[in-house]
């Protein structure tokens, strides 16, 4: 576990970013974290679940017992390394690329897990947009519209 007192390296990316390309990788797995079969039988879907807060989400669920189907936009690197580590737990793992603000991807998403699983429990909404300006002001109309819309 890095010192909190450590100083990480900027990450340099064109949004939404890759985990695959972050120096160093950020830890998900929670190696010390005991699971206790609480979600034994659920269905997650998980927006944003290819990296970051959604894939330990995502390895983390199924640590617990659930299966699980990530949305993401177009990391699909990032999305394939989370589906592994997903199906190591001995989890089934559904993956769909799209953009969360479109309504018809959204619907593939769940038509298509509850076809595949029969059911969905829990929902995840992790994916979202950011545009950091200096200034509120300095924020488009096109940009505030996107942030809501994800």
């Amino acid at each position: 576990m890095p010192d909190e007192n450590q100083t990480l390296p900027p990450q340099q990316q064109p949004e939404p970013g890759k985990e695959s390309e972050m120096s160093p990788r950020p830890e998900y797995r929670g190696e010390d974290y005991k699971a206790a079969g609480k979600l034994t039988g659920k269905v997650a879907v998980i927006t944003g679940g290819d990296s970051g807060i959604g894939r330990s989400v995502a390895v983390l669920f199924a640590r617990e017992g659930a299966d699980v189907a990530i949305l993401y936009l177009d990391q699909h690197q990032d999305a394939e390394q989370t589906k592994r580590v997903v199906e190591e737990q001995g989890r089934k793992c559904l993956t769909f690329a799209g953009d969360v603000a479109d309504r018809g991807v959204c619907r593939k998403v769940i038509d298509e897990t509850l076809s595949a699983f029969g059911k969905l429990d829990i929902l995840v909404n992790n994916a979202a947009e950011q545009h950091p300006q200096e200034k509120l002001e300095d924020i488009s109309e096109e940009q505030w519209e996107k942030t809501f819309r994800t």
